[in-house]
């Protein structure tokens, strides 16, 4: 049996603009009402004698009330019209405001739905409108949104275990294959030379899925939930950590590390593990993404709202468009500013999937005079 439907929107703008329109009207009478009134007055007809002598002199008498009869209608014509334009613009602008506010109290669930829609992203899809009131279409249309996003979550939500629980079980098959490779070449007679290259090929390859795997479930992990029990973590401390732990890397490409400034005032609140690998990524982008002979220069600042890391590279003129794509998986930017082969296409991706989850950004720029900047902002913690 098919619910009736409940009271439409349209049903009730034509209440409420039918209300206020008849209200309108009967104030536009009343005040044309009250300016005329107030408007008439008595016009004396002169002196006529008690008794007419004449005949004549009655018809006389009747000509000239007659005459002021109808300067008075004409006096009054032009009062009563004079009062209905200023009622009508009086009431014109009175009804200007009362539609106005009756339209925006009536649209007011629209203005509801459309703001929380956007505050609603693939990181909080969570998120309900939740909208009161009577069923009616503003209601239905609440409904359907918060059915969408909820079939989204879903999606989402088997996206990411599909591919935390994929990556976590290829690694056992990769480990097996290591393993063999390990006791092949162990062997007490020498392997052949041509075994031992082909060996070390796919060791080589072996770790370049195991670090793709390594990647995903990372990714995943960071995308999933909010991380459990933020602690205060130093952005300045987690800087310098992945710095000295890639010296030797940086020294191998003779890249030479600008003086930044690294105020320990950065620091914001969050898992230190994610935080600790996004920092590793920004520091292992600039590095593996550069040229041999190349800079790097890495800051750390903050104020009253937001903890900032911003990591600067120089290099070639990149295009804007191709970097804003750099955040999403195995995007990257030609071989002849990569240099290297060895990077998932992950690294960024996971660096905005990390500052996402802290409830922080991760904005790249292409340098007008060359090279990227990497800058991840963050909410400061506040200290006690």
């Amino acid at each position: 049996m098919t619910k009736p439907p409940g009271r439409t929107v349209r049903q009730r703008f034509t209440a409420l603009y039918g209300a206020v329109f008849l209200l309108s009207g009967a104030v536009l009478l009343a005040i044309a009402y009250f300016v005329t009134l107030g408007s008439a007055q008595v016009v004396p007809v002169g002196s006529s004698p008690d008794q007419p002598a004449t005949l004549a002199a009655a018809n006389q008498i009747i000509s000239q009330l007659h005459a002021e009869l109808s300067q008075v209608e004409a006096r009054q014509s032009r009062q009563l019209l004079v009062g209905s334009v200023i009622a009508l613009v009086v009431m014109a602008a009175v009804s200007l405001v009362l539609g106005r506010l009756v339209a925006g109290r009536v649209l007011r669930p629209l203005r509801t739905i459309t703001a929380a829609t956007r505050r609603i992203s693939a990181d909080n899809l969570h998120e309900r409108l939740a909208v009161p009131g009577p069923a009616d279409e503003v209601k239905d249309l609440a409904d359907t949104i918060d059915g969408l996003l909820e079939r989204l979550e879903g999606a989402f939500a088997t996206q990411r275990r599909f591919v935390a629980n994929a990556s976590h079980e290829l690694r056992t098959p990769l480990a097996t294959m290591r393993a063999s490779l390990d006791v092949a070449l162990a062997k007490p007679e020498p392997a052949p030379r041509q075994t031992v290259v082909l060996a070390g090929r796919i060791r080589t390859e072996l770790d370049q899925v195991d670090q793709l795997l390594e990647g995903f479930l990372t990714l995943a992990r960071a995308q999933h939930a909010d991380p459990p029990e933020p602690t205060p973590i130093s952005l300045r401390e987690l800087t310098a950590e992945a710095m000295d732990a890639r010296a030797a890397d940086i020294a191998d490409k003779n890249l030479t590390v600008r003086d930044a400034d690294l105020d320990d005032r950065a620091r914001t609140r969050g898992n230190r593990t994610l935080l600790a690998r996004m920092v590793q990524n920004l520091i292992d982008n600039a590095i593996i993404h550069n040229h041999d002979g190349g800079w790097i220069q890495v800051a750390t600042t903050a104020d009253d709202t937001t903890a900032l890391l911003v990591v600067d590279t120089g290099g070639d003129v990149l295009d804007p468009e191709q970097v804003a794509r750099l955040t999403e998986p195995f995007q990257r930017l030609g071989a002849d500013r990569t240099g290297s082969d060895s990077g998932s296409g992950l690294g960024l991706s996971i660096v905005a999937a990390i500052a996402s989850a802290h409830g922080g950004a991760l904005e790249l720029r292409a340098r007008p005079e060359g090279g990227l900047r990497a800058t991840v902002s963050l909410p400061v913690a506040v200290t006690a």
